[in-house]
């Protein structure tokens, strides 16, 4: 089994670098949100091409080439403690080829992000590292709920203090049983698109899922795809969580206890990890420990 590293937690006065390895960012959400990172006593720079703009699809920040030399840039500088992305959206798998994951995961920092950053979490959880699945730098209004941007603190600067990942909210049981392994996971719609592709890596242990405006049919024509390539077979638990801007969120829910109940798998829904404005962070990468009886979710940090 691959060595869990966790990066060295923040102190005040840390600088963080501020990339967007998807889409384009607007400025007024990104100051309003790095705001929030400066209040924590953390120095916000951020890296060249995350307001450049692309000359010809508006959907991406920038270049795939530049966006890839910004995350390395910005991870290869020892100024830098952390690396947040600014937003999601699309645009990740274009820019994975420019990016060497040996390189970034032999210098460990933090990496926090969601939804679309799921492409960057997997193949780095999968060499060992801890990854931040949470609120990004320019998600203003998920770091504007409380609850979401103490969790954010506490991982980054006291991850000690966090003994529940799915507390204060909890997590309703769909099948019961306690399993054990490192969390790994993330936006249900990335973790298909990557099966098959040269920075594929199917994950042992338990497995958090959460999507955006994916309705029902579509939600199980992923699912039926990680089914059939065999994605779940070291999978040992499941947390289901927000399945935002769905068409019916009754028929998603239904959708994902026909397809994954069949696993016989520990499993949990309505956990608050997504694009709702309460985003609890979690520790991509690292072990825990779910008991669906009871709705909890133990990080183990030592």
């Amino acid at each position: 089994m691959t060595d869990v590293r966790v990066p060295r937690r923040l102190v005040t006065g840390d600088r963080v670098a501020v990339v967007a390895p998807a889409g384009p960012v607007r400025v007024e959400r990104l100051e309003a949100g790095t705001r929030y990172l400066e209040q924590w006593g953390l120095e916000v720079e951020v890296m060249p091409s995350v307001l450049a703009g692309h000359e010809r699809l508006s959907f991406l920040a920038a270049d795939d080439k530049a966006r890839a030399e910004d995350l390395r840039n910005a991870w290869l500088d020892s100024r830098f403690a952390a690396v947040f992305c600014a937003r999601g959206g699309y645009g990740v798998q274009r820019m994975l080829e420019y990016v060497d994951f040996d390189e970034l995961a032999a210098a460990p920092k933090w990496f926090v992000g969601f939804s679309d950053i799921t492409a960057l979490h997997e193949p780095l959880n999968a060499r060992g590292l801890v990854t931040v699945h949470g609120p990004m730098a320019a998600a203003v209004e998920q770091l504007a709920e409380e609850s979401g941007r103490q969790r954010l603190h506490e991982l980054l600067f006291e991850p000690d203090n966090v003994t529940d990942l799915l507390a204060p909210v909890g997590a309703r049981m769909l099948v019961d049983g306690i399993a054990e392994g490192p969390l790994r996971g993330g936006n249900l719609a990335l973790l298909a698109a990557s099966v098959g592709t040269p920075t594929y890596a199917p994950p042992s242990g338990i497995v958090v899922m959460e999507d955006v405006s994916e309705d029902a049919y579509r939600v199980d024509r992923l699912l039926t795809q990680l089914l059939r390539s065999g994605w779940f077979a070291s999978v040992t638990g499941l947390v289901i969580g927000d399945f935002s801007g769905a068409d019916d969120s009754g028929l998603v829910s239904a959708v994902v206890r026909d397809r994954l109940e069949p696993l016989g798998l520990p499993m949990v829904e309505g956990a608050a990890i997504g694009h709702e404005h309460l985003n609890l962070a979690v520790p991509l990468g690292l072990p825990v420990r779910l008991d669906a009886t009871a709705g909890t979710l133990t990080p183990f940090f030592s």
